[in-house]
């Protein structure tokens, strides 16, 4: 039976499983957590930072050397309900030492709290270090915003917040969620208990031309070894952020999947990189 743009239910299942188009999935999330205790261990910085009241609205800040640096603040992705900003530090090991500061947000996870509540606590996050930038030491003007997966789908949402227009200099959306009707429609759904009505209006793509005018210049990418749901999210929400006049720089990064892609993040070497580094330049 088909349950959504031609997919049976098994078939969607696997359109947002992203592991089964990663050679070595455990692999790839050790990785995150061993170069992420790696950069706790090595680089200064400021550990469980409390941007709000409840126990898991924490951030982990990485400063540059020399203050007025850029900052780059990123969201890990978990469908909602995996992994930590305990697991996100890694990019902080390519960008601090090229004079960038670094901030990997802490959200709570489903089932315990639902997505309106993890979005709320991630554009909290953001604002309190937009707020925060200058005493931290890094330049409330050059902040860039970013995340993969279901964390492009929270930083996306972010953006959408009025009290952050103007305020964020670019986006880096990697792997994204825009539209979660299909979400709530898969095996994904489970610990979210989204209903349709939920799903659409927590769905970026789903805002409309006038708010996403308000967006950043953002970049998309994706991986070349991504479901074919994730390349079409990806799409949709470029022609929509096109047609309401914001910059988009699309990427599809040959060799990379659902999972390594964010290693790129401050290599400038590679095409995402560079692309990270040329926001800073806008």
């Amino acid at each position: 039976m088909t349950v959504y743009r031609g997919f049976d239910q098994q078939e969607l299942d696997r359109e947002y499983s992203p592991s089964t188009r990663a050679a070595d999935f455990d692999a790839e999330l050790a990785a995150y957590a061993a170069e992420s205790r790696r950069a706790l261990r090595e680089l200064p910085g400021h550990r469980e930072l409390r941007y709000g009241p409840e126990e898991p609205e924490l951030l982990d800040f990485f400063p540059a050397a020399r203050t007025g640096a850029p900052l780059h603040v990123f969201v890990h992705g978990g469908f909602w309900q995996e992994l930590g900003k305990e697991d996100s530090a890694f990019p902080a090991l390519d960008l601090v030492p090229q004079g960038t500061a670094f901030a990997a947000v802490g959200y709570g996870l489903a089932p315990r709290w639902t997505v309106e509540r993890i979005v709320e606590q991630t554009t909290s996050a953001v604002r309190w270090l937009v707020d925060h930038a200058a005493e931290l030491g890094a330049d409330p003007e050059r902040i860039v915003l970013s995340g993969s997966s279901a964390g492009a789908h929270l930083a996306a949402t972010a953006l959408l917040d009025g009290r952050l227009r103007g305020r964020i200099r670019g986006a880096v959306l990697l792997s994204g969620v825009y539209d979660l009707e299909p979400v709530a429609l898969s095996y994904v759904n489970q610990p979210l208990g989204l209903d349709p009505a939920r799903a659409a209006a927590l769905s970026p793509l789903r805002a409309g031309a006038a708010a996403l005018a308000a967006l950043p210049p953002v970049v998309l990418a994706l991986g070349e070894h991504e479901t074919d749901e994730f390349g079409r999210q990806q799409a949709e929400f470029a022609r929509a952020l096109r047609e309401a006049g914001v910059p988009v720089h699309e990427l599809l990064v040959g060799g990379r999947n659902h999972f390594d892609l964010v290693f790129d993040l401050g290599r400038t070497e590679t095409v995402l990189g560079a692309a990270v580094e040329a926001l800073w330049r806008s």
